[in-house]
């Protein structure tokens, strides 16, 4: 009988934790602790498990000694850790619930069925004792005739007793009781009956024993059938559904008193989801909070109506658990059908994360009373959401190059309809960021983007977006380097381009535009925009933002991916002053104006040359102070990547001169050797980037390469056999 309920159990899953009693006892601690991860956390919190632990203590031998830097770093471990511990322990919990649930219901069958045995039992106690008093007068038939007789008269002739009385009348007055459905009068009279029945001090035959047990045993099962009926029907809520699953509950049949009020909830909810349709709705937020108004109130009620009349008995808990997660999991379903999907398929984010944000509100409430089913939604709604974030990102990639192709890189304040970085007024209008068309539709995209996905961050979604951004980003930069004349060249090293078509930067002013574009996005409005993803608190954002770009830098997630941003905006830098040099040192024609026959050939005349420093070099000074003015203009607050800009281009010449073996092949093994003269015009060159480059254009790095060029063309010299220093006495 035993196997045969049990295997009527059904295999229950789990979503949450619902705080009743014994809910969790039993449950498996496998789960999350396998692993090295699992044994080194063990460790950690192996001194906090000691009977003898003194918090007071712990936090005097650890604060002590120590800083506030120290302080707050052992109090983000100790927070680290204690999330490490209550994610443990949730594993632990979950991964054996699904058998805990199936074991408990069938220890509830297995109560039941050992109720039934006993009634049975008992029944055939009452028959056996029956028999044996029927045995005994029997023997007692072998008296006189006479004296039988007596006893005979005796017995008719003696008035019933109350207790007599009162059983003959149980069975009709129990009928009544029933029939005015006078629940609680009749479950009163049944154990009334059933305690006289086990009394052996009172006066009633074995006949009128075993009769009063067989009417207690019948009514009770017509009660219970009863009560069930009126369970199941439509009309029957609130009180009445309660006192009935009591009712049934106190009969010895919880586990059908349970089950029948979960099914009358889900009976009601089903109504009620009849009268809700998508089509009916103007937008999917509507539906989704009109569908979970329904679902998460006749959870709620079940959830109340459960813990009021069977209290925390962990087999009604846990079946409560598995009937809550089926409604969500229902609810999920056609939230993702209706919603969700079309949502996704068109990039709506926006409308996704709102559907998103209806139904995990309505889960906080659940889990205020103890019940925990959010996991359940995230679960079905993380692919739809995903699939939604890709088809924005790509709309962001196809809407940038778009404008890319017509920006005239003019850097202008924010138009109307773009998000400024604070409210238009004449006295902030210096704080609103200036960039061409281009950036500033990507910007605003993506602090619509970031403001989307915000309210998703228990989807822990946050990652992946800062990645996308990150990918889309890169794409723009890739534009940016599209769109400086000398990038034909390098075409097929730039990735994610396509058949894409840019307009070109050709003034200086519209080049240093495209590094204003991508250093500001990079280093300001990028990463305060992803500030709403970062895992700091918002008292924390609120003071990072008042504190600047500077302090922003600590949050640990910030500041790798500002970096990652960073490495972006260098390729940018590196290719613009890359083409700048090149435009310095070599002609249309293909020909160098830095090569080592200008400074050899300069022997070759008898006048004495006019000292003033080679065109190249006269060049790079015009061009550097020329773009040194617009950077000034541009890079209002960021004077430092301006000045970095214009120390890498100056690093850029030097290197190549470094660098260009022809150059030195020349000098030092040519069949012409370097001259008093063009030593010294080569010293003079080098000289004159020296002190126009000092504190400006020039580091520290790049003045002692040009010390190094100078010494190496001085051993070339030497090497003719003639003294350098006697030219620079």
């Amino acid at each position: 009988m035993a196997s045969a309920k049990s295997s009527r159990s059904r295999p229950a899953g789990h979503s949450g934790v619902f705080p009743v009693g014994a809910a969790a006892t039993g449950v498996g601690g496998g789960g999350g602790g396998g692993g090295d991860g699992g044994v080194q956390l063990a460790d950690k919190l192996k001194i906090f498990k000691t009977d003898n632990f003194d918090p007071d203590a712990y936090v005097q031998s650890k604060c002590q000694t120590m800083n506030e830097k120290e302080i707050r770093h052992l109090c983000s471990y100790l927070q680290d850790l204690k999330k490490a511990s209550a994610e443990e322990m949730r594993r632990s919990v979950y991964a054996n619930y699904a058998a805990f649930i199936r074991t408990s219901k069938e220890i509830s069958d297995l109560e039941g069925e050992l109720l039934s045995i006993r009634n049975l039992l008992n029944t055939q106690a009452a028959l056996i004792h029956g028999l044996s008093e029927g045995v005994q007068i029997d023997s007692l038939t072998s008296g006189t005739e006479g004296s039988t007789e007596e006893d005979i008269s005796n017995v008719e002739g003696q008035e019933p007793s109350e207790i007599q009385k009162w059983s003959a009348d149980f069975p009709d007055m129990l009928d009544v009781l029933l029939a005015e459905r006078r629940v609680d009068e009749a479950l009163d009279a049944l154990d009334e009956a059933e305690r006289v029945a086990a009394d052996r001090t009172q006066t009633l035959t074995t006949a009128e024993i075993s009769a009063l047990r067989s009417a207690v045993s019948d009514n009770r099962q017509k009660l219970a059938d009863q009560l069930a009926e009126a369970a199941c029907q439509s009309s029957t809520r609130g009180i009445e559904l309660r006192a009935a699953a009591s009712a049934l509950k106190r009969l010895g049949d919880g586990p059908r008193a349970h089950s029948l009020l979960l099914s009358a909830h889900n009976q009601r909810l089903q109504c009620n989801l009849q009268t809700i349709h998508p089509s009916s709705t103007s937008y999917g937020g509507a539906y989704t909070a009109a569908l979970a108004q329904q679902v998460f109130s006749v959870v709620a009620q079940a959830l109340s109506d459960s813990v009021e009349v069977f209290g925390d008995e962990s087999c009604y808990a846990s079946e409560l658990v598995t009937w809550a997660t089926q409604q969500v999991l229902s609810f999920a379903l056609l939230v993702k059908r209706h919603v969700l999907s079309s949502c996704a398929a068109a990039g709506g984010l926006r409308a996704a994360a709102e559907c998103v944000q209806i139904s995990i509100g309505h889960c906080s409430l659940l889990e205020a009373r103890g019940l925990s089913v959010s996991a359940v939604l995230l679960k079905q709604f993380k692919p739809s959401l995903e699939q939604a974030l890709d088809a924005n990102l790509r709309r962001i990639e196809e809407s940038t190059a778009a404008l890319a192709a017509a920006d005239n890189w003019t850097l202008t304040y924010p138009p109307n309809g773009i998000h400024p970085l604070a409210r238009s007024s004449v006295a902030n209008l210096a704080l609103q960021p200036k960039l061409s068309s281009s950036a500033h539709r990507f910007n605003s995209m993506v602090q619509d983007y970031f403001e989307d996905v915000t309210p998703l961050l228990s989807l822990q979604l946050g990652g992946s977006t800062m990645d996308g951004i990150a990918k889309n980003f890169s794409l723009y930069i890739n534009l940016l380097i599209s769109a400086l004349p000398g990038s034909m060249d390098d075409e097929a090293n730039i990735d994610g381009l396509g058949n894409k078509i840019i307009r070109m930067a050709e003034t200086e002013e519209q080049q240093l535009a495209l590094l204003a574009n991508a250093s500001l996005l990079a280093e300001e409005l990028l990463p305060r925009a992803a500030m709403k993803l970062s895992s700091i608190n918002q008292s924390s954002m609120d003071d990072l933002r008042k504190r600047g770009p500077d302090k922003q830098n600590r949050v640990p997630e910030l500041r790798e991916w500002k970096r990652k941003l960073q490495r972006m905006v260098d390729r940018l830098r590196d290719s613009f002053c890359r083409q700048h040099a090149l435009e310095l040192i070599f002609t249309d024609e293909g020909d160098t104006h830095l090569s080592a026959e200008m400074y050899i050939s300069m022997d070759n005349t008898v006048e004495e040359p006019e000292w003033v420093p080679s065109p190249i070099f006269q060049e790079l000074y015009a061009k550097l102070n020329r773009m040194a003015g617009v950077a000034a203009d541009m890079f209002v607050g960021r004077e430092r990547f301006a000045t970095l800009l214009m120390m890498r281009l100056t690093e850029t010449v030097i290197l190549w001169l470094s660098e260009d073996q022809a150059f030195w092949e020349e000098i030092e093994q040519g069949p012409k050797p370097l001259g008093p003269l063009g030593l010294q015009q080569f010293y003079l060159d080098m000289q004159f980037v020296i002190i126009f480059g000092q504190g400006r254009f020039l580091s520290r790095h790049v003045h002692q390469v040009i010390l190094d060029i100078i010494d190496r063309a001085m051993g070339a010299f030497s090497a003719t056999g003639m003294n350098p220093d006697r030219y620079y006495a």
